[in-house]
């Protein structure tokens, strides 16, 4: 027999018992939507993740922060030594860091806690200076005004969330006007720091009811102001730039070397503020695929080393774990399919016990008889997982609408179930090779038959 004839007889014999064959059919329906629902929720799962931490910033991104930048005062006091001689963060460091193979990009940084007013507003910012040539390099970018230039002196870049952090301390009772979501109820900020002429100072106590002038001879007088303008407002993050201001590297250095005067740091903090010329450095690598390697080569360079990758990689093996679990939960349904398929070949082998004898005895070949009841059981396998498919596609289309429903905007852009093409063809191949497996051992056993003792069968 060739194999249209084969195919010819099978479609023939699965419909001379229809409600048998839709029967086995529905199950291997209901366990191929098992599997791909299940599989497309942990597919989701993980695009969210995905989408969550590029939020967050670039994934090509490595922070640099010295050996000792996040130990106890007992870990700094021990290794003083070995991080003041091989992790110190200053131009030589950023000189290693530039000639790493890969690295497109260093931008080191330095931070200050300052004090910004205008009018009698004020807020507590942390500003950090940095060099304007590279901020295009890293993903800075403007939602209103510009981002800094080399020429600039005394400008600022503020975050997006900067100015709901300003109040006015002379009001009593008064709440912060934080934005903790965004929409279009969303209030307005409480200040202007573009238009406005903005005052910034080291001095925390800066704007207070309480008197800023020294309270005796002993005690030092309050750090100078500084006249500073905005000229710009980054673009949300989800991220420290949203709660950040940053200048210029050069006049932030010549600022706190200036206000240094006025304030009594302990000699510990002064030795190590000697020491640390940058607080981190930020590097971009130009390949994602390379971070990991330019990680670890920065970590052999005594450094701490740290990137948006990392947590990828983390959220990945959940998601994996996730998808196997929920996979595991779904091919439980389809074994049962599986069971089904097989219990239905077997039954059609006794009620065409005969029907099997006479086609041997016409000459017939085994592996005829065999390949029969295999595409039986594959048609079987093959038409429910294509079915199976077309039920999740509406399953998944019916739970991102409810999901998107409920949670509007804070809802994932992915959806809470994403049925990939991948997905998908392997979800069909896979009912077919459990309708072929299935179907195997029912096929070994018609092929045995014997022709005379099938014939005489009634």
């Amino acid at each position: 027999m060739n194999s249209l004839d084969l195919l010819k007889m099978s479609f023939s014999n699965l419909m001379r018992r229809k409600t048998r064959t839709i029967l086995t059919l529905l199950g291997v329906v209901i366990g191929t939507s098992s599997i791909v629902i299940m599989l497309s929720l942990g597919i989701a799962m993980d695009r969210s993740f995905k989408e969550s931490i590029s939020r967050m910033g670039s994934l090509n991104v490595i922070e640099v922060h010295s050996s000792g930048g996040f130990a106890g005062p007992m870990m700094i006091a021990q290794t003083s030594s070995q991080a003041s001689n091989e992790a110190k963060l200053d131009d030589n460091a950023v000189t290693k860091l530039e000639n790493i193979s890969g690295v497109e990009a260093v931008l080191p940084a330095k931070s200050a806690y300052m004090r910004i007013a205008i009018g009698k507003m004020v807020g507590d910012v942390n500003v950090i200076g940095i060099n304007p040539e590279l901020m295009e390099s890293f993903d800075f970018k403007t939602e209103n005004g510009r981002l800094l230039f080399p020429s600039d002196k005394d400008t600022l870049v503020f975050g997006k969330q900067v100015a709901f952090n300003f109040r006015n301390p002379r009001l009593r009772n008064q709440e912060f006007n934080y934005r903790m979501f965004n929409g279009e109820n969303a209030p307005p900020p409480p200040v202007d720091l573009i238009s406005n002429k903005l005052i910034m100072t080291s001095n925390l106590l800066y704007g207070e009811r309480r008197s800023n002038t020294p309270a005796n001879e002993n005690e030092s007088a309050p750090p100078p102001l500084h006249q500073v303008k905005g000229v710009g407002i980054l673009s949300e993050s989800f991220g420290e730039k949203d709660y950040s201001a940053y200048m210029n590297i050069a006049v932030l250095e010549a600022i706190l070397k200036e206000d240094n005067k006025f304030t009594k740091n302990d000699a510990q903090s002064r030795k190590r503020n000697e020491e640390e010329q940058y607080q981190n450095i930020k590097v971009k690598v130009k390949d994602i695929g390379q971070v990991e390697i330019v990680q670890e080569q920065i970590k052999a360079m005594g450094f701490q080393a740290s990137s948006l990758s990392d947590m990828v990689q983390s959220m990945k093996d959940t998601s994996r774990k996730m998808q196997a679990i929920l996979g595991g939960i779904g091919a439980v349904s389809l074994l049962v399919a599986a069971i089904g398929i097989t219990n239905t070949m077997i039954m059609s082998i006794y009620e065409r016990t005969r029907e099997i004898g006479v086609i041997k005895v016409l000459g017939a070949r085994l592996t005829d008889i065999k390949n029969l009841f295999l595409l039986e059981a594959a048609m079987i396998g093959f038409g429910g997982g294509c079915i199976g498919l077309i039920f999740s596609g509406l399953v998944s289309f019916g739970l991102n609408k409810i999901t998107a429903g409920f949670m509007g905007n804070m809802g994932s852009n992915t959806g809470i179930s994403v049925i990939t093409f991948e997905l998908g063809l392997s979800a069909v191949v896979f009912a077919t090779i459990v309708g072929i497996i299935s179907g195997y051992s029912p096929a070994r056993r018609a092929m045995k038959l014997s022709a005379l003792e099938a014939i005489r069968t009634e």
